[in-house]
């Protein structure tokens, strides 16, 4: 598997020249197989670069597929969806996936989008791709372009989010993007189902101070991601989701710091990596 992120930031863009290294753009990641089929998890203003960079590929003559796996439904994580060039293209199809307990609910997530208040394309029916909806069914392996894909619920805030767990050929990917423990305890659930994987994307979004004063919010600090890396055993921890307000330089000692909390929890062998728009890495 190689992922490449295209959208790093959390809750809104953040442009501008304090955050030009790591990238302003909420989250979008591309994932290619081993046979090159194309799974995008979270559709953040990331997915509009990443459709830019298809139109040269199959997807500019309409006869692109792909999957989108979809964490949840908050704006930062769908806003990029209307301006993904892609789905303007006739012939291209995309199956999206989310955790809404019904393939209906999800679509209407997305029809909401198209609203005429927020769009002057109106409707998903007068776009030129074709769409399939399918809601995850937590702790089922699902099959999904050669991939094995697992699915948990993990809390965020007031609602809830969906880790991925995919694998392919004896290696393991974990993605977290949004995850808020409960305050002191990381969750056995949770551990078990990052048990192993060589590497996990997970929520990074704070400081443990900040993160005490915003705990409502529903997201990780670096303590918690790296606690959680250290007791799942995970090859490499990669860090996500940073806080709009974060300067390139706050990320910088965020990495700093999430080292000295992997080092303390006994996960001197965890390899750390702080995720930036651009940014390649093969699993």
């Amino acid at each position: 598997m190689k992922i490449t992120f295209w959208g790093v930031r959390g809750s809104i863009p953040a442009p501008g020249p304090e955050t030009a290294r790591y990238g302003g753009n909420t989250l979008c990641i591309e994932l290619r197989t081993a046979a090159g089929e194309l799974v995008i998890i979270d559709a953040g203003t990331g997915l509009a670069q990443l459709g830019n960079m298809l139109l040269p590929t199959a997807f500019g003559k309409g006869e692109g597929e792909a999957a989108i796996m979809l964490s949840h439904a908050h704006m930062d994580h769908i806003q990029g969806f209307p301006f993904f060039a892609p789905i303007y293209i006739p012939g291209n199809r995309f199956k999206i996936f989310g955790r809404e307990r019904a393939p209906g609910r999800l679509e209407a997530i997305f029809e909401g989008q198209m609203n005429p208040h927020f769009s002057p394309v109106h409707s998903l029916k007068n776009l030129g791709a074709s769409f399939e909806f399918e809601a995850l069914r937590e702790s089922i392996s699902s099959e999904a372009y050669g991939l094995t894909v697992r699915c948990l619920t993990v809390p965020h805030g007031s609602t809830n989010a969906l880790a991925f767990r995919f694998e392919e050929a004896g290696r393991t990917l974990c993605v977290a993007t949004d995850a808020g423990y409960p305050e002191g305890s990381l969750p056995d659930e949770v551990i078990r189902f990052f048990r192993g994987a060589d590497v996990l994307v997970h929520d990074c979004t704070y400081t443990p101070e900040d993160q005490a004063e915003r705990r409502n919010r529903g997201f990780s600090s670096i303590a918690e991601a790296a606690g959680v890396a250290s007791r799942a055993g995970v090859g490499e921890l990669v860090m996500i989701h940073y806080d709009q307000d974060y300067s390139d330089d706050q990320v910088d000692v965020l990495r700093e710091r999430c080292r000295a909390f992997l080092d303390e929890e006994g996960g001197q062998e965890i390899g750390l990596t702080a995720s930036a728009e651009g940014m390649i890495l093969e699993v």
